[in-house]
């Protein structure tokens, strides 16, 4: 990689996205070859959400090669409170050789990675959540071969999971359309880079608003929750105006009969998803929770190791 930090899928050309791959498959193939890859490493773990995933991913990743971590709750950091994002920055740089964030505000990636002389990798924010989209075409691609020309059809919220996915996509040549209720489309910025992108892959992104025209000769359709963290207050109103939006039976039937199903986690079953989908044999949920771990400790690989 030539970036020092991963903050958004597009930190990352298509080249280094696919080399990211072969490393994560060979780590994922033989987990001793890299065991001593970051002997004696430190990363630091900054929480400000929670997360199974997120948490165990990064925490056994480094292990697995040498390294250690340190986590940090919101109690011991409150950033922008207790301790400035630019005092964090400089704290740690003298003390750990990588940091991974799990936040709200983009912006304090941000101001992380440009106060941080070491590397800053984004574990999730309320714009992007880059890990989760290398993990999943991680996962694609296992499942399906070659990426280019896929189909997938995110149905729901454009929250920051879709952000990433079409970034992804269109950094790697896949179609991805995003089926959402009108006024909970992804955000302009977010939908101009991507766009922008995909000129340069000839990868389509679009938005719809039925979700049986988004799945039409889907390869691969993907939910998330209808409330994200920081939005329960909303859940009873988005719950009735997303029900139409479930990914149930019927609504697969109309992708490819192949078609992968797909899912962040956790899952809100009943709701985004019914169990019929989810316990189907084309789901690949927890495919895609595994190889959270081998994506991200391909990318930790690339970034400490310098």
């Amino acid at each position: 990689m030539k970036a020092q930090d991963f903050l958004t899928v597009r930190d990352l050309s298509q080249e280094e996205i696919l080399e990211t791959f072969d490393i994560a498959l060979d780590m994922k193939a033989d987990r001793m070859k890299y065991a001593d890859a970051l002997k004696g490493q430190a990363l630091a773990l900054i929480f400000e959400k929670p997360s199974l995933r997120t948490r165990t991913s990064f925490d056994i990743g480094i292990q697995q090669l040498g390294g250690y971590s340190l986590y940090l709750s919101p109690n011991e950091i409150s950033l922008g409170k207790r301790e400035s994002v630019h005092d964090v920055a400089k704290n740690l740089e003298r003390m750990v050789q990588g940091i991974m964030i799990r936040t709200f505000a983009h912006q304090i990636v941000i101001d992380m990675a440009k106060h941080a002389s070491i590397p800053i990798i984004n574990g999730l924010t309320d714009y992007t959540h880059p890990c989760q989209a290398m993990a999943d075409f991680l996962t694609i691609k296992e499942h399906k071969g070659d990426l280019k020309g896929l189909k997938l059809c995110y149905v729901g919220d454009g929250n920051n999971v879709a952000h990433s996915l079409m970034f992804a996509g269109a950094r790697l040549g896949v179609d991805v359309t995003v089926a959402c209720p009108k006024g909970y489309e992804p955000n302009l910025v977010a939908w101009r880079h991507a766009t922008e992108d995909a000129k340069v892959t000839g990868a389509t992104i679009e938005v719809v608003h039925d979700p049986a025209e988004g799945v039409k000769n889907a390869d691969a359709v993907y939910t998330d929750v209808w409330a994200s963290m920081g939005q329960e207050a909303e859940a009873a109103e988005r719950r009735r105006i997303f029900m139409p939006f479930q990914v149930n039976e019927d609504l697969m039937a109309k992708a490819k009969a192949d078609a992968l199903f797909m899912h962040c986690l956790p899952a809100h079953r009943g709701d985004e998803v019914t169990d019929g989908v989810i316990d189907a044999k084309n789901s690949v949920v927890f495919d895609e929770a595994e190889n959270r771990l081998h994506a991200q400790k391909a990318v930790m690989y690339q970034l400490m190791k310098k």
